[in-house]
């Protein structure tokens, strides 16, 4: 899920899972952010859902790259929102 697209061809993904916690059989939410490199082909929105694929590292943060945008309505911040697919 795309949460900025501030960067010049560069975008912040957020990557939500679910982490299994043993002791109390059950899981927990976690998420990380990682960059990706945006071809001005593409035109992502802020909450849109991308598929990225990894490349050689294109500069100190950027290993990612846009391969596919699917556009999504989600109301409200895509920050706090927490969608697993």
């Amino acid at each position: 899920m795309v949460i900025s697209t501030k960067m010049n061809r560069t975008i912040i993904i957020r990557r939500n899972y679910l982490h299994y916690i043993k002791k109390f059989n059950r899981f927990e939410k976690r998420h990380s952010n990682m960059a990706a490199h945006c071809s001005p082909a593409f035109e992502p929105k802020e909450g849109d859902i991308v598929t990225v694929g990894q490349c050689r590292p294109l500069s100190k943060t950027v290993r990612f790259n846009v391969l596919k945008v699917e556009k999504n309505q989600i109301f409200g911040n895509p920050r706090k929102v927490f969608m697993l697919f």
